[in-house]
């Protein structure tokens, strides 16, 4: 794989990142705490271009979060997902904006257990579990019912940092990061994983991930 070019975009948050990697490394740019900062991907997109000189029509594959997340972030980022793959026939792979967070936090922190909160507003969250290499959408068991498995879990994502004390009360995980963000970076990683396992692209029009009333997104009223 590492002779492939593989261009990674995310902008389905509050975030915007995009990563190529290229002769086995990552050229990245992240972007955070900049208004409607989705607006900026194309441009990020041309600056790793520059960088590794090279153009889209050079790309074996993009790689891409489909959501869920920003309304607007989130079709950004497929919009732009199309744009390229259609003009230069690229195949292209998206992934769960929730198995992207999950995924990084499990590199970093070194574990096989994540709870995934993403503000999701009006009171709600995109929620998913993130164990063993897989994303799950269960919904974690009472506290009471089983402390010792929930301790063993961290919670990452703004959720967390929006609904903390809630989401301590309905799933007893005690440690919880909330600034942590989907990359570029770990897409890549995520990728290359899949295709080592599957050696399988999406065969259909890249398309977003919705769930205001999908069993993913979880109310905490």
């Amino acid at each position: 794989m590492s002779n492939q070019n593989i261009l990674a975009i995310d902008t389905c948050t509050e975030v915007c990142s995009a990563s190529l990697y290229t002769r086995g490394e990552k050229i990245s740019r992240f972007i955070q705490g900049v208004e409607k900062s989705s607006g900026l991907i194309l441009p990020m997109c041309d600056e790793v271009f520059a960088e590794a000189e090279l153009l889209p029509s050079d790309l074996d594959a993009i790689v891409y979060t489909k959501g869920p997340g920003s309304f607007t972030g989130v079709r950004m980022c497929v919009g732009v997902v199309q744009g390229i793959s259609l003009a230069h026939d690229i195949p292209t792979m998206g992934f769960s904006t929730l198995e992207v967070v999950g995924f990084g936090a499990s590199k970093k922190y070194n574990t096989n257990k994540v709870a995934v909160a993403l503000d999701a507003r009006m009171n709600e969250v995109y929620w998913g579990v993130y164990k063993d290499n897989k994303l799950d959408t269960e919904v974690l068991k009472k506290p009471n019912e089983v402390d010792a498995l929930n301790q063993q879990f961290i919670g990452v994502g703004t959720g967390w940092g929006a609904y903390k004390d809630e989401l301590i009360k309905q799933t007893g995980i005690a440690e919880s990061v909330a600034d942590f963000y989907p990359k570029s970076e770990n897409l890549i990683d995520l990728y290359l994983t899949y295709v080592n396992q599957n050696d399988a692209f999406d065969d259909k029009l890249p398309l977003p991930t919705y769930l205001r009333n999908n069993i993913a997104q979880k109310s905490l009223k």
